[in-house]
């Protein structure tokens, strides 16, 4: 997902976008393809995009008026995995890469699977518990290099070093929790 549409702006099509990568300039040029979420709003092709006032403004090809502008509000805005170069740094990675990962402790235990990464000032790894653990709800981990010892993108699987009462967190409560931290070292 690389941004997300928030509302018109404007009468003449003009869209505001929730901006969901480290790149809008490219991801955004005009001639851009983008498919989106759900499937039936797109794909969507840029022909203008500009900042105002700190927000991404982007027109899209067959989008001519405020009306039609509306019916695209909360869409997300997709690109092909295949088409996002891996990072040099073998310490980064792109959320789609953690997505799905099988997360297990140092000691082997089972925790769950990375079901979506959070920005919040630092990223948070949602983990929903796997079935036959006695964790009932989603634990939001850190993703913090001291908490997320090893990635191994090949095997799928991540594996951390929760600190006291972190997993705890999970277990009959239904709330999410956050903790601070970045994953630099």
């Amino acid at each position: 997902m690389v941004g997300r549409i928030l509302r018109p702006h404007g009468l003449r099509g003009e869209l505001s976008v929730e901006v969901r990568t480290d790149d809008p300039e490219q991801r955004f040029a005009v001639g851009s393809v983008l498919g989106t979420d759900p499937a039936a709003a797109g794909p969507l092709t840029v022909t203008a995009s500009r900042w105002h006032s700190g927000r991404l403004l982007i027109t899209f090809a067959g989008v001519a008026d405020r009306t039609d502008a509306e019916s695209l509000r909360g869409a997300w805005l997709t690109i092909d995995a295949g088409d996002v170069p891996s990072p040099d740094d073998p310490d980064e990675f792109h959320d789609h890469q953690l997505t799905g990962l099988t997360v297990v402790t140092v000691t082997g235990e089972l925790v769950g699977t990375v079901t979506d990464v959070l920005h919040h000032g630092q990223a948070l790894l949602a983990v929903t518990p796997a079935e036959g653990t006695s964790r009932r709800a989603e634990v939001l981990v850190p993703f913090v290099a001291a908490i997320a010892v090893d990635v191994d993108l090949a095997a799928r699987r991540l594996v951390i070093d929760p600190p006291p009462g972190l997993l705890d967190l999970g277990q009959g409560s239904s709330d999410r929790t956050v903790r601070g931290g970045s994953r630099e070292s």
